[in-house]
């Protein structure tokens, strides 16, 4: 199995610190808000990392944060007139509510950073004593200059990364590149009791120590978006490394951008889409769907179009476990014959090819490939007259594929009739009210599934082709 190191810059085979397991560290959601489609793709993708990992027979040990105290909490506990742990505790309860939705499993641990403040004092004691960092008025700032690798996850030298940040400046810093790790308290802002005063913790520190404490001094995969690895990577490796003496993680891996209609996201453009808008008009499957049709570390474009074009490959995907479902339901024989039981064995040819694509840095498009090779495969040599064996074989195999990708797992057989039901009923309706264009729509829609329409003197009938 091969990883794309962000730290090397190159793909690396995968070689965990202990033999079948696997520590694995994802920067999670700051909880002032509903996640939204960026977000999403993150999630997702490390999700589905992970189940790989666990379906190739790793332990996953997988850790995910919440931040649950920085500069946007506070400020919109204050927007909001409440206060920043109530926040917190309310959209954390909302992303477990979107998480789920989006079939994202749940993490082996789930930190929030405002538990582990004693430890990290602690962490900041013992930069200090070590010389990497320093305290101004009740502030304490990480010295980059202290750390002679600081800048090499971004490929760039400090005086590099110098001129190329925007820096907010602080007379106070020994240099404009050091950045705090605990910050003093301001009028109204929570805090806790420390050495250097009333403060709380600098985002970065937080997840530095999390995974220290969760995971050890270092860990197999470290995760994120694209844009936490510089500065936040960046900084989480200087302070651990300066700690431990130790590499932090022995891979570093980022999940690229969502652009929307080719833009950027954003709310000014109006183009910004929350998960719990999507998963209103669509279903989990879809968006995981096309989220994972392009590789975890190339930009990806989003749009409603997109999206309907994501619908259409799940339905047939899904037309095709219906088909399975169905002719195992109708099937009476039991015996497997000759020819069976060798298109059984052929069929592993297309698990070794998902594994094939998968073992190379986790991609997830060319695995969505393989189904549909799969899928058509299946549609041309399975009929209801193929014994229980083959087609049970078939359609375990199908769910077996789609089970790292989180999609495929739901069963056909009653939701899917009731939604048949319901646009044969529509289309009724559209004919009465001679909407002829509409009727074409359902009546076209219901031939790409398979569904045959019969008038019989009780009405409409509906069969499977």
């Amino acid at each position: 199995m091969k990883i794309y190191n962000d730290l090397t810059k190159k793909k690396e085979e995968f070689v965990p610190i202990e033999a079948g397991k696997v520590r694995m560290y994802v920067c999670g959601p700051t909880v002032y808000n509903y996640f939204h489609l960026g977000n999403a793709r993150t999630f997702i993708a490390f999700d589905t990392i992970r189940r790989y990992l666990e379906y190739r027979g790793y332990d996953v040990k997988f850790v995910q944060n919440f931040t649950d105290i920085d500069d946007k909490m506070i400020n919109r506990a204050n927007e909001e007139n409440t206060t920043v742990k109530d926040l917190g505790d309310k959209y954390i309860d909302e992303y477990y509510k979107d998480a789920d939705g989006l079939h994202i499993e749940r993490a082996t641990v789930n930190p929030r950073a405002t538990e582990y403040i004693d430890k990290i004092i602690e962490f900041v004691k013992e930069l200090i004593e070590k010389g990497y960092a320093y305290e101004v008025d009740g502030d304490v700032y990480f010295s980059t200059k202290k750390f002679e690798s600081y800048g090499k996850l971004s490929g760039q030298n400090l005086d590099d990364l110098q001129m190329g940040a925007r820096i907010n400046v602080d007379e106070r810093k020994q240099d404009p590149m050091d950045f705090a790790v605990w910050k003093s308290q301001k009028p109204g802002e929570p805090a806790w009791e420390s050495p250097w005063g009333m403060g709380r913790p600098g985002w970065h520190i937080e997840c530095s120590c999390m995974a220290k404490n969760l995971l050890g001094d270092t860990i197999d995969i470290h995760a994120g978006g694209t844009d936490l690895a510089f500065p936040h990577h960046e900084n989480e490796i200087a302070q651990s490394e300066a700690v431990t003496g130790k590499t932090f993680s022995n891979y570093w891996m980022h999940a690229a951008f969502v652009n929307v209609d080719n833009k950027k996201m954003s709310k000014s453009l109006n183009n910004f889409f929350t998960v719990r808008d999507l998963l209103e008009q669509y279903d989990a499957d879809v968006i995981r769907f096309l989220l994972l049709s392009g590789h975890y570390r190339v930009q990806m474009n989003f749009s409603k179009e997109l999206l309907e074009s994501a619908k259409a490959s799940m339905q047939r995907l899904y037309n095709a476990v219906c088909s399975l479902e169905t002719n195992l339901s109708h099937s009476t024989r039991e015996d497997v014959n000759e020819e069976e039981v060798k298109y059984l064995e052929d069929l592993n040819k297309y698990r070794e090819k998902y594994i094939e694509k998968m073992d190379d840095d986790f991609n997830t498009a060319d695995a969505i490939t393989v189904l549909f090779d799969l899928v058509k495969d299946i549609n041309s040599n399975i009929t209801g007259e193929s014994s229980k064996a083959v087609i049970n074989g078939a359609l375990s195999l199908l769910r077996e594929l789609g089970g790292p990708l989180g999609i495929l797992q739901k069963s056909t057989q009653g939701d899917l009739d009731q939604e048949i039901e319901k646009l044969i009923e529509e289309r009724q309706k559209a004919r009465k009210e001679k909407n002829w264009a509409l009727a074409d729509k359902i009546r076209d829609e219901l031939k790409a599934r398979n569904i045959v329409l019969e008038d019989t003197p009780e009405g409409i009938r509906w069969k499977r082709a």
